[in-house]
């Protein structure tokens, strides 16, 4: 059903689908419009499920822990300094194999104090141990949720699930999308099931004390299982295409990407900008494209070299910066083609930070710049007065 619908609602409604026995979240913008219109589900009785208040968003990280341990299916939703606060109780969820789903509302972290879009929360706890989903426009967005629910609960899996979107961009702003109906998210998503749980009746025990002797076993299985994720998101890709009736790439997407010479690698909505400019460069004969990475972690390496193999000039493009360093994203694309082949040139690029805007003409600007030495950590579009030339160069 065709819809013209804010991100944030079409979250809920996916949620509402879903049916999660517990909704545990402590508002924070620009999450807050999910929660909210869930919350206004539950009091009309719209969504059978216990809508429960908390004083922070440890307090609601925690809850969906305990929830999910006694075998409910448990929602939550935060930003920024919100995620940073759950960081301590997202490792434990891992940790102790819950399959909770959280969607992460991009936002900046302090300080400065900024509300607006990046990447730097959901990259500062991208090693947790959670799946990480990046969703590009409201369609995407209200689809991974399914996905992420039916991954995450596969008992041969049991992690959890962080369905990324960029804050504003995404969440306040309206789109035409294909509502899911009822019935087939019903056929798609059955019942949650678990294999284990807390139950007085066969009692067991979570998140114990792991000595020197267990613990490290305890990483080595969850890297494990994040390696045997990816071919269940390739099945589930297809599965979900089967009922619902239209494509959605979880891996990767490739844009004119057959015969590029230059692309561009990024996650989130950024990628549309860079769809359009690829196109208008396209028309004035350039051979450029675009590689999507939808799935984060697991980090999909033999699906981006396979991609990239041929490319001639690679450039990344973060929403995120890791002080000292260079983008996350680019550190990994750079440390996985270095160690298939004599590199090519790979270029990583910091834009966006803070919500600054992204054009079309900065995308050309972008390319541009990948006709030059590569750089590891240039900053894309910083005030006059602080001139480009200044910006942090790594290498």
């Amino acid at each position: 059903m065709k819809v013209f619908m804010e991100g944030s609602h079409a979250v809920a409604e996916a949620i509402k689908m879903i049916k999660p026995g517990v909704v545990c979240a402590y508002p924070i913008t620009p999450q807050t419009h999910i929660v909210e219109r869930l919350s206004e589900m539950v009091a009309d009785g719209a969504l059978e499920s216990e809508y429960v208040n908390v004083e922070s968003e440890h307090s609601a990280a925690s809850v969906v822990l305990g929830s999910t341990a006694t075998g409910v299916r448990s929602y939550t939703a935060t930003s920024s300094q919100g995620l940073i606060l759950m960081s301590e109780v997202l490792f434990n969820i891992a940790g102790m194999r819950l399959p909770v789903i959280l969607t992460c509302v991009n936002r900046a972290l302090s300080a400065p104090i900024n509300i607006w879009n990046d990447h730097q929360d959901s990259m500062a706890v991208r090693d947790a141990g959670w799946m990480q989903f990046y969703a590009e426009n409201n369609q995407e967005l209200h689809d991974l949720h399914f996905i992420a629910y039916k991954i995450a609960e596969n008992k041969d899996i049991m992690l959890p699930a962080m369905v990324c979107m960029d804050g504003f961009i995404l969440s306040h702003g309206y789109e035409v999308l294909d509502l899911a109906i009822q019935d087939q998210v019903d056929k798609y998503l059955p019942p949650y099931k678990p294999a284990y749980k807390l139950d007085p009746k066969e009692p067991l025990t979570m998140g114990l004390l792991g000595a020197p002797d267990v613990y490290m076993e305890t990483r080595y299985a969850i890297q494990k299982t994040m390696d045997e994720v990816l071919p269940v998101i390739e099945k589930e890709e297809q599965e979900f295409e089967k009922i619902f009736g239209r494509e959605l790439p979880l891996l990767i997407e490739e844009y004119r990407l057959k015969d590029a010479d230059k692309v561009l690698i990024a996650m989130g909505s950024i990628c549309g900008t860079i769809k359009d400019a690829v196109d208008g460069l396209r028309e004035r004969g350039e051979k450029v494209g675009l590689l999507k990475i939808v799935c984060y972690r697991p980090f999909p390496a033999n699906k981006i070299y396979e991609a990239l193999k041929r490319v001639k000039k690679i450039g990344v493009v973060d929403k995120a910066i890791s002080l000292g360093s260079s983008g996350p994203l680019h550190l990994e694309v750079a440390a996985l083609m270095q160690s298939k082949r004599e590199a090519q040139p790979i270029s990583g690029f910091i834009a966006g930070l803070g919500g600054r805007d992204i054009r079309p003409k900065t995308i050309v600007k972008i390319f541009n710049l990948m006709d030059r030495e590569p750089q590891s950590a240039r900053f894309i579009d910083l005030n006059k007065w602080y001139k480009e030339e200044s910006a942090i160069m790594v290498s």
